[in-house]
């Protein structure tokens, strides 16, 4: 078995732990804030670059469109997600779904690195309010 390529620091170790600890999918700064009730001087810049190093890793990854506010999953795992378009939450899908492929003719010279299956609608407390 070949050594990992990083290192996990004490803070990438607990932000890590505390990613695992939830299925909520939380944004950075949700982040941060669970973080900082081990860690208290932490800064959300070491969190931020600390979740980004994690996904380049392949130990977490972000969900969510393009330009919004990202959310972070522990598990790195390919499964698809579903997230409300009105206040962004967003859960995992417990459902085998065929997760889409290209024939190499298709993928117009892209070298892949992976495909995310992302549902979209709107959440059962949303749509109460708006009802």
């Amino acid at each position: 078995m070949t050594p990992p390529k990083y290192r996990l620091s004490k803070q990438r170790k607990v932000i890590l732990e505390e990613l695992m600890k939830v299925t909520s999918h939380p944004t950075a700064d949700e982040v941060y804030d669970m973080v900082r009730t081990i860690i208290p001087r932490i800064s959300l810049g070491t969190v931020y670059r600390n979740l980004e190093f994690l996904c380049s890793q392949g130990l977490a990854i972000k969900v969510g469109p393009a330009g919004s506010q990202k959310r972070f999953d522990a598990n790195p795992n390919p499964h698809p997600h579903i997230r409300c378009e009105h206040c962004g939450k967003v859960e995992d899908v417990h459902e085998d779904v065929v997760i889409p492929s290209l024939s190499p003719g298709s993928t117009m010279g892209y070298e892949l690195t992976g495909c995310s299956v992302e549902f979209v609608g709107i959440c059962p407390s949303c749509a109460a309010v708006n009802h």
